[in-house]
């Protein structure tokens, strides 16, 4: 009975070292640098007394050790900064549902509601079109007349231009040669969370990835096609 009972306590013991071993998260590199400690304590008792290695030898070789530590542990922190920015962005995006935000867009879905809209020109334009193609090929070019540098607004207003609701893709060039691109301004009406960051669908343009925002805020556009 005293055996097995010793035994008992054998196994009990082992296993809390096993369980206190398992829950300490020991690196690799701090497992390598102790290994090397070891060897080099071991390498330094049995060295030859008459040929003693050089110990400058000993604090490269550590020297070199202690770098992979340091650069094991800059890479834990940019991970976890990585992680820290990831959820600050999503509590930034998921404080936009219900607020107005402009976002840039190749394509977009008209219902009869107009939609406001800017482009921002890097140069004078004296023929600055807007041309919208339905998912049939069909095209609808909007004269947006001459602009100056700078941001310029307008609004799509479906029903004025005989527009059927659809998706529409979106593309304005200038006689300058520039294209630029279009944003429209639309409420967030939902943030989905994904393994690429937030996703914000808003209304008007869809589903949008969160770096897609151009501008945050209320601001209502001016002018008319």
């Amino acid at each position: 009975m005293t055996t097995v009972s010793s035994l008992e306590h054998s196994k009990q013991a082992y296993g809390i070292d096993e369980a206190i071993k398992q829950s300490v998260n020991v690196s690799d590199a701090t497992q390598m640098e102790n290994q090397f400690i070891t060897l080099m304590v071991a390498q330094i008792k049995n060295q030859d007394p008459t040929n003693p290695v050089d110990s400058s030898q000993f604090l490269e070789q550590y020297s070199a050790m202690s770098q992979v530590k340091s650069l094991e542990n800059m890479s834990e922190l940019s991970k976890s900064n990585l992680v820290l920015l990831d959820n600050l962005q999503s509590l930034t995006a998921a404080g936009l549902v219900g607020q107005e935000v402009k976002v840039a867009v190749s394509s977009m879905r008209l219902d009869t509601e107009p939609v406001k809209a800017q482009i921002n020109l890097q140069h004078a334009s004296s023929a600055t079109v807007l041309t919208l193609r339905d998912s049939k090929g069909v095209k609808k070019e909007i004269q947006l007349g001459s602009q100056a540098p700078g941001l310029v607004p307008f609004e799509i207003d479906p029903k004025a231009l005989g527009l059927a609701p659809g998706d529409y893709a979106l593309e304005v060039t200038t006689d300058a040669g520039e294209y630029p691109q279009v944003e429209i301004s639309g409420l967030v009406s939902n943030v989905r969370v994904s393994a690429e960051g937030p996703v914000l669908d808003v209304v008007g343009a869809g589903a949008l990835p969160f770096y897609n925002i151009t501008e945050f805020g209320q601001a209502s556009l001016a002018g008319l096609l």
